[in-house]
């Protein structure tokens, strides 16, 4: 992408590299701070990321060094820049937004580094932090448009009604949602997700993104949640109350598809689906699609869970794949219980592994597509990488924010 800066600029953010690596993170975290005295631009975050671990603090922290290490070699930036357009577009962020995130921005390096702050710094930043927003500003708006544009395509939040749920384990269910103007939906590149805005008695206006876990149609999206934690914790609070309270016509409002973590439906090359728990939610929706429109392509989908109990979507997953020698279906249980049959619920004990991944399949030509929690995603992901699988052809969805997911190499690319 080109590089506007002056060269002034450009050597002043190389030269505060150092004071980010030692306070970035106290930075973040008091950025935030300032941003959610303002309760209107508080509700427009995803406040699951915000509690004690204090993942978004961490993984902006991570985004501002790499942007500062790379002010003079924005290019390699352009992955990071469309992922965090796609999060923006689900939680309706517009452009009058960004000032808030300006002022808290350079107010918080005045804070954390006082006097080392000095106006020429402060100048710089400034510049800086204008330059991307103007890039993701841009890429947004083409984002709205063409959402509005497409059959079905809105901009916003629609109303959508709960038509369905379905048990699928002990922790998790389905809810199918269709739209409450009976007008047509998106149809979504599979492995995307939905944004979600919720205005809860008792906790105010929250906001969560859930992946869409059934084939691109014209009529309804599913959704297969985890009931997580506690419903008193940040990460609870919705995914208990539709557990407990969303039934067959509840009203939710929904952002349209976002994410730029989808199926590649243009080539027939082989893919290696890979979930972990609730990982499998994006991995359904790309197993729904191939094997109703390019049932020949060959694909491997392996699952991990703790044991049978809760194991979500398990007898779908075989009826899609059953009497298709293209697609191959592998199951792990970490911990099987008694009534846990080898063979017949799950293929092997254990753990997977990006040896066996690469041992098991056509590791020369295949898309790994990767979703589940952070620690089986870092094995994998790091794994594959150390096998040789090249870095175009490693894809994942992290539910949340990526930050310390990929070893320092990968990372800094």
């Amino acid at each position: 992408m080109p590089n506007p800066l002056s060269p002034a600029t450009i050597a002043i953010i190389k030269a505060t590299v150092p004071a980010l690596e030692a306070h970035g993170l106290t930075i973040t975290k008091r950025m935030y701070e300032r941003l959610f005295q303002d309760a209107a631009i508080r509700d427009l975050f995803n406040q699951s990321h915000h509690g004690e671990t204090g993942s978004q603090p961490k993984a902006l922290a991570k985004a501002v060094l790499a942007y500062a290490r790379n002010i003079d070699n924005l290019g390699v930036l352009a992955g990071a820049v469309e992922r965090i357009a796609q999060k923006h577009v689900a939680l309706n962020i517009l452009p009058e937004h960004y000032p808030y995130v300006a002022d808290a921005l350079l107010g918080a390096i005045g804070d954390v580094l006082g006097e080392a702050a000095t106006p020429e710094i402060c100048a710089a930043w400034g510049e800086a932090y204008w330059f991307l927003a103007e890039l993701l500003i841009g890429r947004e708006a083409t984002i709205y448009r063409d959402l509005s544009a497409k059959p079905g395509g809105w901009n916003g939040w629609r109303d959508f009604v709960v038509e369905s749920v379905a048990q699928e384990s002990e922790m998790i269910s389905s809810f199918v949602l269709a739209p409450v103007d009976g007008g047509p939906v998106l149809r979504h590149r599979p492995g995307q997700y939905l944004g979600f805005l919720f205005n809860l008695p008792g906790h105010g206006v929250l906001k969560r993104n859930y992946s869409i876990s059934c084939a691109p149609n014209d009529r309804a999206y599913r959704i297969t949640v985890k009931r997580e934690g506690r419903a008193d914790e940040p990460a609870g609070i919705v995914s208990n109350w539709l557990h407990d309270h969303a039934r067959y016509g509840t009203v939710l409002r929904a952002a349209p598809p976002a994410g730029d973590f989808f199926l590649d439906q243009a080539s027939n090359a082989p893919v290696v689906l890979v979930s972990g728990g609730v990982g499998l939610t994006p991995m359904m929706s790309m197993l729904e699609t191939i094997t109703a429109a390019t049932p020949e392509r060959p694909t491997w989908y392996v699952h991990g869970a703790l044991n049978g109990r809760v194991h979500a979507m398990r007898d779908h997953a075989k009826a899609l794949t059953a009497g298709n020698e293209n697609v191959r279906l592998h199951t792990f249980y970490a911990e099987p219980e008694a009534q846990d049959r080898q063979g017949e619920h799950y293929d092997a004990a254990g753990l997977i592994s990006a040896d066996w991944l690469v041992a098991q399949t056509p590791r020369e030509e295949a898309t790994y597509y990767l979703c589940g929690p952070k620690p089986f995603l870092s094995a994998l992901v790091n794994g594959l990488q150390r096998q040789g699988i090249p870095a175009e052809r490693i894809r994942f969805e992290f539910f949340g924010p990526a930050d310390e997911l990929i070893e320092e190499p990968r990372q800094a690319a």
